[in-house]
């Protein structure tokens, strides 16, 4: 959603001749025409600029939902404003790993393509350093979407030191705890800011009967398998955070960290005192949500980006006095503070190396996609203002202005009415993560707060950039999965009272023994800086 860089085209200067007419009256003599000043310069036209060539553009996407027509108005549109002929072909999702298996094996990729956030260290890595994609660095700095990638994530991506993906936009915030703020308060207890703290709040959630009803029907913490959400306040607790380190001075899974066990003891401590979803090790996702939304429990998790307005709902048709806090990261015991952050990035696109030899069409390109990344604050969302006007189909046309919002058209994307729907990357870059406004995106009121004391917090808090994020192995490719379900297992075990809690060295020795000591050493091999305080990012 870039300005548009297309140039206008000069107008072809029109001679006109200027006829005389007789009407027998003696002509008037011209008067005489003095001569130039010295010091004028004889007056040149200025030269029409040439017109750019028109290119041929191929790409390979894919879409949740069907893909838009290839005659929409929409593409249409990208071919008229860029000067190219578009030929994208989009595949639904659940087919596109097939599709891009035969695309790779045929030796014929498009001029550009998008790979999915998941073949970063596998099909984006194996190619990168097969030569099939173009080195991107050189053009990083020409374009404004570009150039507003951190570094840290421009690393993540970087194959032998080079750079052959952009990456699309996800915030780098995830999801922390959130707790009953009227519960809170009817019980006289303050926010917690341990985990001693948070034990405490999730006991009295379960003995002190916190909705006022009488009845020993509330607890404290909803979790289900595998003991999802994990809880974490921070990346020293943090199960898929690579903090701590071993004797060698290598970084570890936070899965096996000394933060994990202090976080699956609380775990196990209230499960004894029933302050913990009883059957963690079979509920799913959904029930899990079904636990806190149906006003049972206290505490669950909150965030941004996502939040159900329906689950949200049908809480408040329970408790509609319900408030909620969202709860900051705790101090952590080698005195840091903060959230690990998410990737930053979600998928990523590559452009063919066999573009090499033709820069212009290189630029062309490469402005295509700056154009479909660029944000638009919400003051800035409307019909008068252009590119964005243009990018979403037009006002009246693809999306319509309700109440001050976009609303698109039912049809916008199935008849291709926008060019948006077209766009490889498609998903705007902010300058910061703070300057999307989330809560104005939701509704109910008790929503709309806490979803905006989430988007305050991220705006002082620290956040731990994953120092294995962009690195390779292949242990973990093979046996990664397997090997971390079995950990989990265990641990569930533990806070069931299953296998005791002085087990924990033993099991992090089977965890080495199985693979994870190979996984570690491949991870570690591409980290150069081990000293975890300096991945912390200030807001």
């Amino acid at each position: 959603m870039k300005k548009s860089l297309a140039l206008s085209f000069a107008a072809i200067l029109a001679v006109t001749a200027v006829g005389c007419s007789n009407d027998g009256a003696e002509p008037t003599p011209a008067a005489e025409t003095p001569a130039p000043a010295e010091s004028e310069a004889p007056k040149t036209e200025t030269p029409a600029e040439p017109e750019r060539a028109k290119h041929t553009v191929t790409a390979l996407d894919f879409r949740f939902g069907d893909p838009a027509p290839l005659d929409g108005p929409g593409l249409a549109m990208i071919n008229e404003r860029f000067n190219v002929d578009y030929k994208i072909t989009q595949i639904v999702n659940t087919a596109y790993e097939e599709k891009v298996n035969v695309t790779f094996a045929s030796g014929e990729i498009p001029d550009f393509m998008q790979l999915m956030s998941g073949d970063l260290t596998g099909r984006y890595n194996k190619f990168a350093k097969q030569g099939a994609f173009l080195a991107l660095d050189d053009y990083i700095d020409q374009y404004p979407t570009l150039k507003a990638v951190p570094d840290f994530i421009w690393d993540a991506v970087r194959v032998n030191g080079k750079i052959y993906a952009i990456p699309a936009y996800a915030p780098k915030f995830q999801t922390t705890t959130a707790i009953r703020k009227d519960w809170l308060d009817k019980l006289g207890l303050p926010v917690p800011t341990s985990y001693e703290e948070l034990k405490q709040v999730a006991i009295a959630f379960t003995k002190n009967d916190p909705d006022g009803n009488g009845k020993d029907d509330t607890y404290g913490i909803a979790i289900g398998n595998p003991l999802n959400p994990n809880y974490n306040m921070g990346p020293y607790w943090d199960p898929q955070a690579w903090y701590h380190k071993d004797a060698a001075g290598n970084f570890v899974p936070g899965l096996i960290g000394e933060g994990r066990k202090e976080v699956v003891t609380m775990f196990a401590d209230l499960y004894k005192e029933k302050a913990i979803t009883s059957d963690l090790a079979v509920l799913n996702w959904a029930e899990t949500n079904a636990e806190f939304y149906s006003g049972k429990a206290g505490i669950f998790i909150g965030t941004p980006r996502g939040m159900s307005q329906e689950y949200m709902d049908g809480l408040l048709a329970i408790h509609p006095d319900a408030t909620f806090v969202a709860v900051d990261p705790f101090p952590a015991p080698d005195g840091t503070q903060g959230f690990t952050a998410g990737k930053g990035f979600g998928h990523l696109t590559v452009l063919s190396a066999k573009l090499a030899s033709d820069p212009d069409k290189i630029a062309r390109i490469l402005e295509m996609i700056d154009f479909g990344r660029t944000f638009y604050p919400a003051s800035e969302q409307n019909g008068a203002n252009e590119p964005f006007d243009w990018y979403k189909g037009k006002e009246g046309v693809a999306y319509d202005v309700v109440d001050g919002k976009i609303v698109m058209k039912d049809n916008w994307a199935s008849d291709g009415l926008s060019p948006s729907t077209y766009f490889v990357d498609n998903v705007e870059w902010p300058a910061k993560d703070s300057d999307i406004v989330y809560a104005d995106t939701y509704q109910t009121p008790q929503l709309v707060d806490l979803v905006a004391q989430y988007e305050e917090m991220y705006t002082r808090i620290n956040l731990y950039a994953n120092p294995i994020i962009g690195q390779e192995s292949e242990t973990q490719n093979t046996k990664g999965t397997e090997l971390d379900t079995y950990v989990m297992n265990e641990q569930i075990k533990m806070v069931m009272g299953q296998r005791p809690l002085s087990d924990w060295d033993k099991l992090v020795q089977e965890y080495l023994d199985q693979g994870g000591a190979q996984i570690i050493a491949e991870y570690n091999a591409g980290i150069e800086n081990k000293d975890p305080k300096s991945y912390y990012q200030a807001p």
